[in-house]
């Protein structure tokens, strides 16, 4: 057996040890993680290496800001005028999530500045609606998956430049098309999956009493956001770093005590998506994702290569960033591979591409899933190991199940969608 089909199976082993025993999935990953490094050749700093500081610091400082605004009651007393505005009609929510979504990532600022937003209000709204918090959060984080490929996003222009280079104009129209497809036939059956329809009427009836006004220092907290978001698009600011210069004024203003605030922090889930992600590291070093890669890419044919395309993005976003690894790398082969299979267009690949790194995004060890660990952590009392390890195994099943789905709509679809949008 090779080194790299064995990393494989040591992170498989992980998984399935934490969930029977009801563990913390990070805990028995960085125990693997220690017993790979010596079975592989490897050294203990090659681990902890893998420990990547800034997920640590974006997924602290994100949780630690909206935990300042939870604390202030804002945060509640927004879902509460959100559900409010909707009267009986709970079908609404879902859409209003999926294009808060898809209009905060895609005025601008991207995918990761909505992530910040979108899972700690999604998670909120649900509890008062009614709503499992888990499907409304998957709801409106591919609200912004699909808003993140408009033309004006730092996805764009990275794409944009790599299409560009390879002699094609005006890709992002159809990229964005193409995602906003998958987003919304993954958000319908995530809905029926979850059963949202079951759900008639709120779990609260707020038309019995008036909500009150916002207050100076939850108006301070939600301004907070804004100011978070300034500072990463104006300044370049790395938004972790941001949150916490935000929560770092909101303290010193006397908003909120960061004692509390740091109490109410998700630690288990932090650590949990730290630890994995060491130990996915070391099982890229000796190839475990590579591996998966060529024994997909070893298969395309004119028919499949779009699908592979997706899935074998999908995969390389787990273990890196898609706006800074994946669609750079990938987006400027797509003319190559287009040329050597044949039968298939280059923009149809760039659009699998696109959607294939994002869509894995809800992965637990992605930024997305993690967000969405984290935001349940925050606000659901006694998220116990147990429930984490469900919802870990969750957000990888509807990882898998999403490249597994890019893979049939982009096989049937993407091909056909380009030939009347771009080619015709």
């Amino acid at each position: 057996m090779g080194m790299d089909l064995l990393a494989l199976l040591l992170f498989l082993t992980a998984i399935i040890l934490a969930f029977i025993r009801h563990v913390n999935i990070g805990i028995v990953a960085l125990a693997m993680g220690v017993i790979g490094v010596r079975i592989f050749g490897l050294t203990d700093k090659d681990l902890i290496s893998g420990i990547s500081s800034g997920m640590f610091c974006t997924l602290v400082g994100i949780t630690l800001l909206f935990s300042i605004i939870k604390q202030t009651g804002a945060l509640d007393l927004l879902a509460q005028k959100i559900v409010d505005s909707t009267g009986n009609r709970v079908w609404l929510l879902p859409i209003t999530i999926y294009l808060a979504g898809f209009v905060i990532a895609g005025v601008g600022p991207g995918a990761v500045p909505a992530l910040a937003i979108i899972p700690a209000l999604a998670v909120t709204t649900a509890l008062h609606v009614g709503y499992n918090p888990l499907m409304l959060a998957l709801i409106g984080e591919f609200g912004l998956i699909a808003g993140r490929m408009t033309s004006i996003t730092p996805e764009a222009a990275i794409i944009t430049h790599a299409a560009s280079s390879a002699g094609f104009e005006n890709v992002m129209p159809i990229i964005l098309v193409c995602q906003t497809l998958v987003t919304l036939i993954y958000v319908i059956i995530i809905f029926l999956l979850f059963k949202g329809y079951k759900l008639k009427t709120p779990k609260t009836n707020l038309k019995d009493t008036k909500l009150p006004s916002f207050t100076k220092n939850q108006i301070l907290s939600l301004l907070g956001i804004p100011l978070m978001l300034i500072l990463m698009i104006a300044f370049k600011i790395n938004i972790g770093l941001a949150a916490f210069f935000v929560s770092a004024l909101l303290v010193l203003f006397g908003v909120a005590k960061d004692g509390e605030a740091l109490k109410a922090l998700p630690w288990s889930t932090i650590i949990m998506v730290v630890a994995v992600g060491a130990l996915l590291s070391v099982v890229n070093k000796v190839g475990g994702i590579k591996l998966m890669s060529a024994a997909i890419s070893s298969i395309m044919t004119s028919s499949t290569a779009v699908p592979l395309m997706g899935i074998s993005a999908g995969l390389l976003s787990l273990v890196s960033s898609a706006l800074a690894v994946v669609y750079p790398t990938m987006m400027p082969m797509c003319a190559d591979i287009a040329a050597q299979v044949g039968g298939v267009s280059p923009v149809a690949l760039m659009a699998a591409v696109g959607s294939g790194g994002s869509v894995a995004g809800i992965s637990p060890m992605s930024t997305g899933g993690a967000l969405i660990l984290a935001a349940l952590g925050t606000n659901l009392d006694n998220f116990t190991s147990s429930q984490q390890a469900k919802v870990f195994v969750k957000l990888l099943i509807f990882s898998g199940g999403s490249l597994v789905l890019l893979a049939i709509i982009s096989g049937l679809a993407f091909g056909p969608i380009v030939d009347i949008l771009y080619h015709g």
